[in-house]
């Protein structure tokens, strides 16, 4: 073991602890504001036409079970995988200070500030994912807490980073300069689809990645659908995009698989 190998773990273990907090306070704990609430409910489920049912963001509990297994795993790497672990630490951390960083953000009702933190956090997870396509999961539990965990993080945040320019866009006063508001939103769904159909196609069909993906969109749909504000185009697009990029992922994936028998 090197040194640089347990400061890495130190920053990792410190970074999801920082993550976690964050998340607490996200949810109103330790006298934070609850995420729909905060920034004037620019972030609220039924805020803009991009904001998903509140029920889809059950998912961070498991990007943070999921975070947690990987920070656990990452002090114990086998041979195999200790060099991908390596590469892997840094990023990952990074990641969480980010997520930690735009609940504070938000918290302070700084909407565009929270825009320019996501962008940065989806571009660093973005970065994740390359590394974790140049090799190989050494075992179940890698699998699951790396590759699994990860990607669904990736995913969630490319549907999040749409409804965090949305709530930004809405918040400034953005009425659609002239266009109806559904069409705006079923341009950014498309735009939100194109990004999932190419990380299935560069990933050869990551199902984590293109399951979080659709998930942000199912509950878009529902939102739009049974919620306000009401909009059946965009629900319709939502629902359309979400099938597709699972889709195109289950359809690679099983290539792979069948390419490799």
């Amino acid at each position: 073991m090197h040194l640089t190998d347990r400061i890495q773990q130190i920053v990792v273990t410190v970074s999801y602890l920082a993550c976690l907090v964050g998340s607490m306070i996200g949810v109103g704990v330790f006298g934070g504001t609850p995420i729909a609430s905060a920034a004037g409910g620019a972030l609220a489920s039924d805020a803009t036409l991009l904001a998903p049912a509140s029920a889809a963001f059950s998912i961070w509990t498991v990007v943070y079970v999921g975070l947690a297994g990987y920070t656990v795993l990452q002090w114990f790497p086998t041979t195999a995988s200790a060099d991908r672990q390596r590469r892997l630490r840094l990023p990952v951390a990074g990641t969480m200070l980010l997520n930690a960083a735009w609940i504070l953000v938000v918290q302070a009702g700084w909407i565009w500030v929270s825009v320019v933190v996501i962008a940065v956090l989806l571009a660093l997870l973005s970065r994740v994912l390359v590394i974790l396509m140049r090799s190989r999961a050494s075992g179940l539990l890698e699998r699951l807490f790396i590759d699994g965990a990860l990607g669904i993080y990736l995913g969630w945040v490319c549907v999040a980073t749409a409804a965090n320019v949305a709530a930004a866009l809405t918040s400034s006063g953005f009425d659609g300069a002239g266009i109806n508001p559904s069409w705006w939103a079923v341009g950014a769904l498309v735009a939100v689809c194109g990004v999932g159909v190419a990380l299935a196609v560069r990933s050869k069909g990551r199902v984590a990645v293109a399951a979080a993906i659709a998930w942000g969109l199912a509950w878009i749909a529902v939102a739009r659908w049974d919620g306000a504000p009401h909009s059946v185009p965009t629900a319709v697009a939502a629902a359309a995009a979400a099938v597709v990029v699972l889709g195109v992922a289950l359809s690679l994936r099983v290539r792979a698989v069948t390419g490799a028998a």
